[in-house]
């Protein structure tokens, strides 16, 4: 799995990203990503405006496999007073789903982090619908610290929503035993 890398986005990569994220009207990964919130296609003129959301950001990177962008990490404030932080990450390509590329790219993520940001604690949110980014956060150490029970209502089901978090001490903890 050395082929997986993290990055800010390079503007000659916006086409790419576009292709991936908003250019489809009913999207593969949205079913796994909040389907239940609005989504919306665009046009490659529209995203182009909104263009500095996503080039050389600090909470916007792109995941590149073999050098091809397959995906995005991200991170935005819960409360920055606090240094609550959340994350996320979506791999936007089927192709590249179950192959190991989401788990080893939110560890660099969330390496990253704690490396360049005082953060306590990281964490995100997903939903009982999405059973691979709940494994995904399990490989990876974070506890199941909140479950809201059928809150979240997709296709007449009722599921839970799950917040998942690490704190940078059980990161240091099993990255010293890893090595």
């Amino acid at each position: 799995m050395n082929d997986i890398n993290i990055r800010p986005v390079k503007e000659e990569e916006l086409y790419r990203l576009w292709e991936l994220s908003l250019k489809e009207e009913a999207p593969e990964w949205k079913k796994w990503d909040a389907p239940f919130e609005p989504y919306t296609s665009m046009t490659y003129e529209q995203f182009i405006l909104k263009k500095d959301y996503f080039i050389n950001q600090d909470d916007f990177w792109g995941i590149y496999y073999k050098d091809e962008l397959v995906g995005a990490l991200c991170y935005y404030w819960e409360h920055e007073a606090s240094l609550w932080l959340e994350m996320g990450i979506l791999i936007y390509d089927p192709k590249s789903w179950n192959s190991g590329i989401g788990t080893k790219a939110l560890k660099m993520w969330i390496n990253h982090l704690f490396t360049e940001l005082p953060l306590v604690r990281v964490g995100f949110t997903t939903w009982s619908g999405n059973e691979r980014m709940v494994k995904v956060g399990e490989k990876l150490g974070m506890k199941m610290e909140a479950r809201m029970r059928k809150c979240r209502l997709y296709n007449g089901v009722y599921y839970d929503s799950i917040r998942m978090g690490l704190l940078r001490e059980e990161w240091e903890e099993q990255n010293e035993a890893s090595t």
